[in-house]
């Protein structure tokens, strides 16, 4: 089946203003002003007058099988449902173990990843997890990288936390050194996902591996960034060497101390931070624990991936930020970061994953690898 999109404004995420766009099998076959439909071919016309059409988008930082459980069972959350990605826009996601690598293992992780593009859609893992040394299928976090396609770096790796292994300056060197030369051998990103804690002056660890090793900073992709005002100020500063994650799921549920992310995004730009630097991510299905001051687990959530397109939204909306440019930080930075071939653009020769939005955000339509998921 090849689908003809007519008449779209088109953010990919740069403006390319009114065209038409043509796929076929999984791919985008043509971008132009005007496309003829192909005669005696099946083909599906949808009119897009009015509408944006824009790549579908990336979640790299999803607890896929499930996430939590500080607080004991009860405590667990569900592992992640292809309807959580429809209903967000979410065509590509990155899966992950957190704070929980002991019950739950990177073998299913792995599982999850092959169930989810088996149902249509896009995905890769880390191996790895809060944990040093890291769980790993192999036994070999750099063996993981090398040997399977799905895996494309280490994490969620915890520092800063009271959760974390408290692992030292050398071990998380060797971690970062260790996935760097997996990802050079299997041609992967071979990057470091790193958890940010409540401790203060978080970032120290990784500037202590970058001044004590040949380590770059951009070997680290930091997450929940906006989870205080203290991270928040050292992160515009760190986000001018490295990257930044951005959590959207953990607002509105503390908004006295989390920094909502579209406020996030418009100071992070504002504080002279690359705008390829920041990504946004939702912590999908990943516990969202509040602890009191004894460290005692007082209130948990859970994070959503529509939580990215809410978020987007508001950064146009509330925040005047332009749509091409917001819409980078879950299509076009991430798809860069994690060396994603085929993804985040609208581009001839990349993956048709796309989505249709209305005015108001909308979703009307969606396609991942070139099939409509949702209409």
């Amino acid at each position: 089946m090849m689908t003809l999109f007519t008449n779209a404004r088109i953010f990919a995420p740069q403006d390319l203003g009114i065209k038409d766009v043509l796929t076929g099998g999984k791919e985008i076959l043509v971008i132009a002003d005007h496309i003829e439909p192909p005669a005696g071919l099946g083909l599906e016309i949808i009119d897009c007058t009015g509408l944006s059409l824009v790549p579908g988008l990336i979640d790299s930082h999803v607890h896929i099988t499930g996430g939590g459980g500080e607080g004991g069972p009860a405590s667990r959350m569900p592992e992640l449902q292809l309807s959580m990605m429809l209903d967000g826009g979410v065509t590509t996601v990155i899966g992950c173990l957190g704070t929980d690598g002991i019950t739950r293992t990177v073998e299913s992780v792995l599982m999850k990843v092959k169930t989810l593009r088996a149902l249509g859609v896009s995905a890769w893992m880390y191996t790895g997890a809060y944990q040093v040394p890291s769980p790993s299928i192999t036994g070999d976090i750099a063996k993981d990288i090398t040997l399977f396609e799905e895996i494309i770096g280490v994490g969620e790796v915890a520092i800063s936390d009271h959760r974390s292994s408290v692992p030292s300056v050398a071990e998380l060197a060797r971690i970062t050194a260790h996935a760097r030369v997996a990802g050079m051998i299997g041609g992967k990103a071979g990057i470091l996902n790193i958890h940010m804690g409540d401790a203060k002056d978080p970032f120290r660890p990784l500037h202590d591996v970058v001044a004590g090793t040949m380590m770059g900073y951009k070997q680290f992709i930091p997450t929940h960034c906006n989870r205080n005002p203290y991270i928040f100020e050292d992160a515009k500063e760190y986000g001018k060497k490295g990257y930044l994650d951005i959590t959207t799921s953990s607002y509105p549920y503390d908004p006295d101390c989390e920094i909502k992310p579209s406020k996030a995004l418009k100071q992070l730009i504002a504080a002279g931070v690359p705008i390829g630097h920041i990504t946004f991510t939702s912590d999908g299905c990943g516990s969202l624990p509040m602890f009191d001051t004894d460290g005692k687990l007082v209130k948990i959530d859970m994070g959503l991936p529509d939580s990215i397109i809410r978020e987007i939204k508001e950064s146009v909306r509330d925040e005047q930020i332009p749509l091409e440019t917001a819409l980078k930080v879950a299509t076009s930075n991430p798809a860069d970061i994690l060396k994603l071939k085929g993804k985040g653009y609208i581009r001839e020769g990349y993956d048709a994953d796309l989505l249709v939005l209305d005015e108001n955000f909308n979703i009307v339509h969606m396609m991942a690898m070139g099939k409509i998921m949702k209409r």
